[in-house]
């Protein structure tokens, strides 16, 4: 473009001045830098590191750890499990979250946030914990089959640890409350009326929900599926303590080489098998759903491009004879019964979901009063009260400095996820920028790339520049995987602020950052808190990224935890899971009163 075309343009009546152009740059730019220079040194970087080694060595580019990788069926056939376990849990995690989500989506508000209280706990309750509870019940001298042989119906303890069940029960117990959450942030947006207007032109309650609830609501469940998929294809906490070596899962592999082996090129190979699996799934969910949805945004169900009218035909079918089936069964029950569930308010409904809520409860209760067992050994029933186990806790440097750790870490990565977190969240929401969608895919590629392949290439990251051990690089590894939840926490909150009152201020002569620090933040402290609570609770329960790089004996808590329970089964333990679930349990507590304050005002 020459100069007089250029002097034309400016000139142009329309043509915003200069300055007010860079200053619509400058804006956008500014809010977003922070999350993008981390994502870009703390991601990118380092996975991007991990996948070079796997195909580059002193000699130049190679691919001799693919050919590897392939070459013997162990680690096709540790894809296979892995893949099998991940695809039984995703299957059992949305078929018992359904119903769960479903009733506390159809409650008042008050009856809702009950019912809610107990799926975040088990959904914050360390992993640890709850895997350690199931240790604790399917052991030989577990809860289980101490009841089994006292009531005579075994002779001898059963074989419940140690195989294919007994991990699958305790990944389903772990992931449920995900699949539980996801789902019900889709059904609450249902409207209601939709099916209430069925039923008055004469549909069955059975049809109802199949032909008209059920359809609404498969963007939560499709979206639930894909985050319980993705997080299980990259557990091993579970595993490892429940499973035997036939249960060996694709990220356990990536420990072993990393830390026992340190062959980094093999580390990366497998994870960029992992990868290719995990962008694979979230491709097909893209183009089915949209991305979008795991936000808060509205549905982008494409159908495939072949095949569209014959898989709705199909589906239809299926769903008129489901609808037909349930009629019939609602048919036979008594007047009563069957009105009330005409009216989704069936008891079997409620009695399924109290049923499954202390299957999510009660293995985190189990643990205290095995921690006042005064005996050495976690049997069942407890022998005794005592708090020795609680002194031993306060007695140890060792638990005493994961402790500490912990929470200095927990509480930089809460501050620092909400700096960086929330301009990211306002932009999204109310900056006129293009590329929101690219731009939101970024911010959640910590949850699409699987936490182990992200923790090995902090590791050996930090192992450049020095950082391995440190807390400030800790904090800076939990950011990573905490903000994410940040943003959407806070879009969800900026979505219902009424910006309205910002225009009144606007009116009344208050500047930009007035209006900001006097009428903005004001209002919506209570969900900067949550923020801030969310992200402190995902770095106070991290393991993966502390288990390379916390380093030396000042480890966090987590580590220490997954350290003691790895060499030896203590009722020290026990007192530490108990701890940890009353710990979480107030913090709840405390996000749940800031979201009431928040509504009501």
């Amino acid at each position: 473009m020459n100069r007089s075309a250029l002097t034309a343009e400016q000139t142009r009546p329309d043509a915003p001045p200069r300055p007010a152009r860079w200053r619509a740059w400058l804006r956008p730019g500014a809010m977003s830098a922070p999350i993008i220079v981390l994502l870009l040194v703390m991601l990118v970087y380092p996975v991007g590191q991990l996948l070079l080694l796997s195909v580059h060595n002193d000699s130049g580019f190679t691919l001799v750890e693919y050919k590897r990788l392939f070459a013997s069926s162990v680690y096709v056939d540790v894809l296979l499990i892995t893949l099998k376990i991940s695809l039984w849990t995703t299957f059992f995690s949305v078929l018992t979250g359904y119903p769960i989500a479903y009733l506390i989506s159809s409650l008042t508000r008050e009856r809702k946030n009950r019912l809610l209280f107990w799926v975040l706990l088990s959904f914050w309750t360390s992993f640890l914990v709850r895997t350690f509870a199931w240790v604790v019940l399917l052991g030989r001298n577990g809860v289980i089959n101490q009841v089994l042989l006292g009531l005579g119906i075994i002779d001898r303890p059963l074989s419940l640890l140690y195989n294919f069940s007994a991990v699958i029960v305790g990944m389903v117990h772990a992931l449920m409350p995900l699949a539980v959450l996801t789902m019900l942030s889709v059904m609450e947006n249902i409207d209601r009326r939709l099916p209430s207007a069925a039923a008055t032109l004469g549909a069955r309650p059975g049809t109802v929900f199949w032909k008209v609830y059920f359809p609404l609501s498969l963007p939560g469940v499709a979206a639930g599926a894909l985050m319980v998929f993705v997080t299980a294809i990259g557990f091993f906490i579970t595993p490892t303590l429940l499973g035997g070596r036939h249960q060996t899962m694709i990220t356990q592999l990536i420990i072993d080489q990393v830390m026992q082996a340190l062959n980094w090129g093999f580390a990366g190979a497998i994870s960029v098998l992992l990868l290719a699996v995990v962008l694979l799934v979230f491709l097909i969910y893209d183009r089915m759903v949209g991305l979008s949805t795991m936000a808060g945004g509205s549905s982008a169900a494409r159908g495939p491009k072949h095949g569209g009218n014959w898989s709705r035909k199909l589906g239809d079918v299926i769903l008129t004879a489901l609808g037909n089936a349930t009629d019939a069964v609602i048919g036979l029950l008594p007047k009563r019964r069957k009105r009330r569930a005409s009216n989704g308010e069936s008891l079997t409904l409620r009695v399924i979901v109290i049923l499954l809520l202390v299957f999510l409860s009660a293995p985190a209760f189990l643990m205290i009063p095995l921690s006042f067992d005064s005996a050495s050994g976690l049997a069942w029933p407890p022998h005794g009260f005592s708090l020795q186990w609680y002194r031993q806790i306060t007695d140890s440097p060792l638990w005493m400095q994961a402790i500490t750790r912990s929470m200095l870490v927990g509480i930089g990565t809460g501050i620092l996820s909400m700096l960086i977190g929330t301009p990211a969240a306002f932009l999204l929401v109310r900056g006129g920028m293009k590329g929101k969608a690219a731009m939101l895919a970024f911010i959640l590629a910590p949850i699409v790339v699987p936490r182990m392949i992200i923790a090995v290439g902090v590791f050996y990251f930090f192992a450049k520049i020095g950082l391995i051990g440190s807390s400030f690089g800790l904090v800076l590894g939990h950011t990573v995987v905490a903000v994410p939840y940040v943003v959407i926490t806070m879009m969800a909150v900026l979505r219902n602020y009424d910006t309205r009152l910002d225009l009144a201020a606007h009116s009344m002569g208050a500047r930009p950052l007035a209006t900001l620090r006097r009428v903005t933040f004001p209002i919506l402290g209570a969900g900067l808190m949550s923020s801030f609570l969310f992200a402190f609770a995902t770095s106070f329960d991290e393991l993966t990224i502390a288990l390379f790089s916390s380093g030396g004996l000042s480890t966090t808590l987590p580590k220490q935890f997954w350290d003691e329970i790895t060499m030896q089964i203590s009722p020290v333990i026990a007192a530490v899971s108990t701890c940890l679930f009353v710990f979480i349990a107030a913090l709840i507590w405390v996000a749940d009163r800031l979201r009431r304050r928040s509504l009501a005002s």
